[in-house]
């Protein structure tokens, strides 16, 4: 704690972005360039001496947030970054994508503007890749054991980095044609660009780490033979199996799954494609579902020129402050008002047909799509609803529709490629893999970890998620393990 009156004296100040009008005309992220570090140092003095900091029983990984704050106020970046990177192997990933529940324990935020710790994370990230303290720490020896992980997603990647450092000969497979699982094809670069990515993965193979991309585990190689050739295997797939939504004309072209559409726009960005085939250019676009996948889709159609971009939300407008009664300090609290960048942008589309001062409908519930004589959706009709979901009474409207993107999220792993079913994994009744407290399935030596059991959740999970069960393989190889776990059976974050 540098300065015991931080938090008096100085205000929040968040890392600015770029003028609307100047970032919808780029792919590149949406904050100012350079302006980040000028600031951080005093930001960083905000955080008190609180005592107990409940940032750390936010955070799943539990970053060492109070001590990381102190050394940022006092530039000793070394040092913070060392702290920073004993409890999270990627935090210039989280330091962008995460919603920062740290952020809603701190103790600051019980009656002023939280500390803006997911803002020192990045810059301390930065800062260390910019300075070289991030190096490649291949392992001292070799243990002879081999693990192969299925899917390059933050789990994947953190228990993959884990276990190689621990000194397991580590393969990594990935359906895809690169790693980086969502964060590669589902992520749009104005959120995080892909040079972040590809930085760690450097890394990662210095340190020893193997890939094997465009290989579907289950279709391309069998999940028995995967077994045979490794001492343990990690699901790490995530849960990609999408959400439906069941109304009439679901079945007209130009209505889409949010994952079919953010893949093919970052396929455009990585010179894969020219145009993506679901560009919104030119089209009115209705985005279903409420969440981040949505916001990132309404932040990737106003780039690609669209006439309109309407978000619905099923849930009633949220209110600007926390509820107390619902989500006290220090809970996460889930229905509050936000404006992302996405939004702003969207906000600022003044040919949307939501005229006022956001582009996304609360409260709305779709009924069914209407369509043309070829077959193409044309319109969407919708219903107000009440706090219980049901219709309203007098509020059905029809907006245009060109191009409609459902984005309402997963429920489990993709078993279209039959890896599930070969192993005979037991499975949940929600749809997710079945485990125990040490992230053990019903198969011996495969292991389970991140959205593929714990169903859909935040990045800040998945690293967790990742790191605990390298630590539990390690175990499961040679008896006892040095790794840090942050996650005990009870999903309850340590500081380790």
């Amino acid at each position: 704690m540098a300065d015991p009156k931080g938090f008096m004296t100085t205000p929040r100040q968040d890392w600015p972005r770029r003028p609307v009008e100047e970032r919808v005309r780029d792919w590149d992220e949406v904050y100012v360039p350079g302006a980040l570090l000028p600031i951080i140092s005093k930001q960083a003095d905000r955080c008190m001496d609180c005592g107990i900091p409940f940032c750390h029983e936010a955070c799943p990984l539990g970053n060492l947030i109070p001590e990381w704050n102190d050394l940022v106020s006092r530039e000793d970046w070394r040092a913070a970054a060392d702290r920073l990177h004993a409890t999270n192997n990627f935090p210039e990933f989280t330091g962008r994508l995460c919603p920062a529940p740290c952020e809603a324990g701190c103790v600051l935020a019980i009656n002023q503007p939280a500390v803006t710790i997911k803002n020192v994370e990045c810059a301390i990230a930065d800062r260390a890749w910019e300075e070289g303290f991030t190096p490649a720490r291949p392992p001292e020896r070799l243990s002879g054991k081999t693990v192969a992980v299925i899917g390059s997603g933050p789990t994947g990647l953190a228990a993959a980095q884990q276990l190689t450092r621990a000194g397991h000969t580590v393969a990594v497979y990935e359906r895809d044609d690169r790693p980086g699982g969502l964060m590669r094809y589902g992520i749009p670069a104005f959120k995080m660009e892909k040079h972040h990515l590809e930085r760690r993965l450097e890394q990662m193979r210095a340190e020893g780490t193997k890939f094997r991309t465009s290989t579907a585990v289950g279709r391309d190689i069998g999940a028995d033979d995967l077994r045979t050739r490794y001492d343990a295997v990690v699901l790490a797939t995530g849960a990609t199996a999408w959400r439906e939504l069941d109304v009439p004309g679901r079945e007209l072209a130009g209505v889409h799954q949010a994952m079919e559409y953010l893949p093919l726009s970052n396929r455009v960005r990585e010179g894969d494609l020219e145009t993506s085939p679901l560009s919104a250019a030119g089209k009115h676009v209705i985005i279903v579902g409420g969440g981040d996948t949505g916001a990132d889709c309404l932040g990737t159609a106003v780039r690609e020129g669209a006439a309109s971009v309407t978000q619905l939300d099923i849930y009633a407008l949220p209110d600007t402050e926390r509820d107390e009664d619902s989500e006290p300090w220090p809970t996460y609290p889930v229905r509050l008002y936000r404006l992302s960048a996405a939004h702003e942008e969207a906000r600022d589309l003044r040919t949307a047909p939501v005229a006022d001062a956001d582009a996304r409908l609360f409260a709305a519930s779709t009924l069914r799509f209407d369509g043309d004589a070829d077959g193409r959706v044309r319109s969407l009709h919708l219903v107000e609803v009440d706090a219980r979901r049901r219709p309203v009474e007098g509020t059905g409207r029809t907006l245009p529709a060109d191009l409609v993107l459902l984005a309402l999220g997963f429920s489990g792993p993709d078993r279209r490629d039959g890896l599930v079913d070969q192993l005979g994994l037991d499975m949940e009744p929600r749809g997710t893999i079945a485990r125990d407290a040490g992230f053990a399935t019903n198969v011996p030596g495969v292991f389970a970890a991140g959205d593929a059991a714990r169903g859909q959740s935040l990045i800040v999970w998945a690293i967790a998620e990742g790191r605990a069960v390298a630590a539990a393989v390690d175990r499961h190889l040679t008896g006892s393990s040095r790794l840090p776990s942050p996650i005990g059976p009870y999903d309850r974050p340590m500081v380790v």
